[in-house]
């Protein structure tokens, strides 16, 4: 980092950036019809109808936000169109007064991502196409980071300054699909290159896992504060205490798995009394396939109680009452 670079965003403008804002609340998305984030992006297969079609379910029901990944393989095909692409992304969610957190690197799953037709979905498998971004090989070979770089730089500074972003995640779980602390040098440079374009909105990457050292390098360096949280209402309730002592906003960035007791019926209610916004994972019953567990083998047969999601293709609710308990705190 240069002398130059700006550092940190000040305490205080954290929290006046967080007081400006309604409770946030909303969901992880990808439209139903993309199985991984190069079929979202990607001109052939983005799909602003039926992406404008499943955000106003969201907007009916009160959400306001929603979390989206994009994919330097998208960017290094078509840098242009991606951009564009974004926009109208952007445009979309806007009008139904949605803002957008998006997300530019990813440790999760897949490792190597091939621009083109992407291959259906495993039936049956959690996530089965979704692509690591850059991948473990790239995150373990500096040599390759100039594209990287190139890559989270264009994006940032093109959308620098657009009130419709709401922040920048820059990095999806890092040190997740075995890399652990190996993802440390790729992170503290992306937040270095990030630093350097110095963008209106903040940044963050979020704790989701017991790495002593990634979490304290996101801690002490997240303009925002941001978390995971799969486990109970218990647990939940003293992860933000602990958390509440960086005296920062919290955004809980993911959440909500049925069969692990991570429910909107239950931690709702505390987001809502703390004013800590939240993105449950999931919208719309897909080709991700996120209503089946992470575990789920091939050719698993739907489960009785669905993981993820809330809508199933043709918008009808997986649970009504669901519907009813998120719009008493939405509406």
């Amino acid at each position: 980092m240069s002398l130059n670079t700006p550092l940190r965003w000040e305490l205080e403008k954290s929290i006046e950036w967080y007081q400006k804002k309604k409770w946030l609340v909303g969901c992880n998305f990808i439209p139903s019809t993309a199985v991984n984030q190069l079929e979202m992006w990607q001109a052939d297969t983005f799909d602003p109808d039926r992406i404008r079609l499943e955000l106003s379910w969201a907007a009916e029901i009160g959400m306001n936000s929603i979390r989206v990944f994009l994919h330097n393989l998208a960017w290094k095909e078509d840098s242009r169109g991606l951009k564009k692409r974004i926009s109208d992304f952007l445009e979309i969610a806007d009008e139904l007064g949605i803002s957008v957190l998006l997300v530019l690197l990813d440790d999760c799953w897949n490792p190597d991502g091939k621009i083109g037709k992407q291959p259906p979905p495993i039936p049956g498998v959690h996530n089965s196409r979704w692509l690591q971004c850059p991948g473990t090989s790239q995150v373990s070979d500096p040599t390759t980071w100039p594209d990287i770089k190139q890559y989270v730089q264009s994006i940032i500074e093109e959308f620098r300054t657009d009130n419709r972003i709401l922040a920048w995640d820059l990095y999806n779980e890092p040190g997740n699909s075995g890399m652990a602390e190996k993802s440390l040098p790729l992170l503290k440079s992306v937040f270095n290159w990030a630093r350097e374009i110095n963008p209106d909105q903040p940044l963050t990457v979020g704790l989701w896992n017991d790495f002593k050292s990634l979490n304290a390098f996101q801690l002490a360096t997240s303009d925002i504060i941001t978390f995971h949280h799969y486990k109970s209402v218990d647990h939940l309730k003293v992860t933000i205490q602990e958390l509440k002592r960086e005296n920062r906003p919290i955004l809980c960035t993911e959440y909500m798995a049925r069969t692990l007791g991570s429910l909107f019926e239950t931690h709702l209610p505390v987001f809502h009394s703390e004013k800590i916004g939240c993105y449950n994972w999931g919208l719309v019953n897909g080709k991700t396939q996120t209503i089946y567990p992470w575990d789920s083998p091939k050719n698993a047969s739907e489960p009785e109680v669905w993981f993820t999601d809330i809508f199933q293709a043709n918008g009808i609710p997986y649970d009504s009452e669901e519907i009813r308990i998120i719009n008493s705190f939405t509406q």
